[in-house]
């Protein structure tokens, strides 16, 4: 809180030192964002992975994912825009699910396909559909904050054991996406849509 301004004095423990360009290092906060996401899912080394909302965080999720060695990437969405961006930073699989809302339909059969689903937009029809298409005993992390109330099927997260996990924010992840944005290991452009003077 208190960082939208030119100077701000902060404790040497809160500043970490590293050289890259301004349009790199903004992505530092919601790279650590997703960064904790992936801390809560597990291992993702050859993971089926679902990402439902493809905006920035969605996106930074794919490159995640394809970072820890997912196997299959498919992100949703609802405009073309994002999706057009996760499928070039990564994602195997990009579906508009506003102009085919059963896009995920075959993913479904067999109890659901995917180890781990990343909930990444807030919307209860995206947890829902995740629900359907998640292995039994798969994970779902939920990181997009809902607004107002969220409802979903119990019995099919009791019945496949799902394990649901929220992910709000980060802590030692920070440090982490410091050091891979400096180290250039991620190629976070394509996420970014503008600059603009302070």
């Amino acid at each position: 809180d208190g960082g939208f301004r030119e100077m701000l004095v902060c404790d040497e423990s809160q500043a970490i030192p590293a050289e890259m360009p301004s349009e790199r290092a903004a992505f530092a906060e919601p790279l650590s964002v997703c960064l904790h996401a992936a801390h809560q899912a597990g291992d993702l080394l050859g993971a089926r992975v679902l990402v439902t909302g493809a905006g920035p965080i969605g996106a930074l999720l794919v490159m995640v994912a394809r970072h820890a060695g997912a196997a299959e990437i498919v992100a949703t969405d609802l405009a073309e825009s994002p999706l057009v961006v996760s499928r070039r930073i990564g994602a195997d699989t990009a579906l508009n699910i506003k102009d085919h809302p059963d896009a995920l339909a075959p993913y479904a059969a067999g109890k659901g396909r995917f180890d781990v689903a990343f909930e990444a937009s807030g919307s209860g029809a995206a947890l829902a559909g995740a629900l359907a298409v998640v292995r039994p005993r798969g994970t779902i992390v939920q990181i997009g904050n809902p607004v107002g109330n969220t409802s979903m099927t119990l019995s099919t997260l009791l019945s496949k054991e799902i394990t649901l996990r929220g992910s709000f924010r980060f802590h030692g992840e920070f440090a982490q996406a410091v050091s891979v944005l400096a180290s250039g290991r991620f190629d976070v452009s394509p996420l970014l849509t503008e600059v603009v003077p302070l």
